[in-house]
């Protein structure tokens, strides 16, 4: 099998290669990236993209069709990939995650690669009162992030169909360590607070519901619909990722960071306005369809993996909110040095590849 696994160089990609790597060791993994990131190495022990076959480097709004010759399965992580980038950039945002994503899906259709795996998000379902969210409740996307995200299952669900199978998966709040940590995730930003100055200051009231799921039940659960079978689940799937016992509060997210790094000490703007963003959300299709991939990585055992990488890392840095492990203070940077431009295209042609 030959895979195609765009926004590789990213936090999710290099876990997901080591995964592949033992669950489809003769499966040909091939990257493209634009390399926003790439730098951004974290307690890595060898250069992550070491373990695909081939790295290309490119705008995924400019896509070669060579690219696609041969090719199998697609994994499309490549997106704006959270809500301050989607605020900053929020017209790019729909022409990187919708615009480009739903041409490459077309394209990919056309030259008969015969799967497509959406990394989705369960942030569509926005502010959810009652019970937990299942797929067919209304989605209430409340950013730009989220909204490119329904924008583009709803594209993909008209392109599914015999010979062009497509998995959507809405991802729960990724956490974990990665040889690309980001710390603008909830538990990941608890625990460096935790490391770096033993307080963990948690800036809303604490109360709103986030799924967490580890970067590699991430991979998990893309192994699954790698090898997911149409005659059962139908040539489209949109499905929640995560498992329904890791629905947390903010809050206790932030208790149970301070239990597990010793010496720690939690608060919480008890008089902050409450976040609109809340949900639980339910992972029964999932448990169902793919029991053989269910989550398997603990709260505990996230947290103290995040611990100890970024311990290995000699992580003191208190100020991280204003470093290269945010995302959009990464981007904000290339554009200062004008690396990149409004528009997130890199101004110096260079960093592409010519196929």
């Amino acid at each position: 099998m030959n895979v195609l696994i765009t926004g590789n160089t990213g936090y999710i990609g290099p876990e997901l290669a080591k995964y592949l790597r033992r669950t489809l060791p003769g499966a040909r993994l091939i990257g493209y990236d634009s390399g926003y990131f790439a730098h951004c190495l974290t307690a890595a022990d060898y250069f992550p993209e070491f373990d695909y076959d081939a790295q290309y480097w490119g705008d995924i709004r400019r896509i070669p069709a060579k690219l696609l010759e041969g090719v199998d399965a697609i994994v499309h992580l490549a997106a704006v990939s959270n809500d301050p980038m989607g605020n900053r950039f929020e017209n790019v945002t729909r022409d990187i995650n919708f615009e480009a994503g739903l041409a490459l899906a077309a394209q990919a259709k056309e030259r008969g690669v015969s799967r497509f795996v959406f990394a989705s998000s369960c942030s569509m379902y926005g502010c959810a009162e009652g019970g937990p969210r299942k797929e067919t409740d209304p989605l209430n996307p409340l950013t730009a992030y989220a909204r490119s995200k329904v924008a583009m299952e709803t594209a993909l669900e008209t392109l599914a169909g015999p010979g062009f199978q497509v998995t959507c998966l809405r991802f729960s709040t990724a956490c974990g360590m990665s040889d690309r940590l980001r710390l603008d995730l909830v538990l990941n930003d608890f625990v460096a607070c935790a490391v770096s100055s033993g307080e963990v200051t948690v800036l809303s009231d604490g109360t709103p519901w986030r799924p967490l799921i580890d970067v590699k039940d991430m991979a998990r659960a893309i192994d699954w619909a790698l090898g997911r079978t149409t005659a059962v689940d139908g040539a489209f799937v949109a499905v929640n990722i995560g498992s329904t016992d890791r629905n947390y509060q903010v809050k206790d997210l932030a208790r149970a960071v301070a239990e597990l790094v010793p010496g720690t000490r939690y608060s919480i703007n008890t008089d902050a306005p409450p976040d609109k963003r809340s949900y639980k959300v339910d992972f029964s299709k999932y448990a169902a369809l793919a029991p053989a991939h269910q989550p398997q990585v603990t709260l505990e055992q996230s947290i103290l993996e995040i611990k100890a990488g970024l311990e290995r890392m000699e992580f003191a840095d208190k100020a991280f909110r204003n470093s290269h492990f945010m995302r959009l203070k990464v981007l904000d940077g290339h554009i200062a040095q004008n690396q990149l431009n409004e528009r997130l295209e890199w101004t110096d042609k260079r960093h592409y590849t010519v196929l």
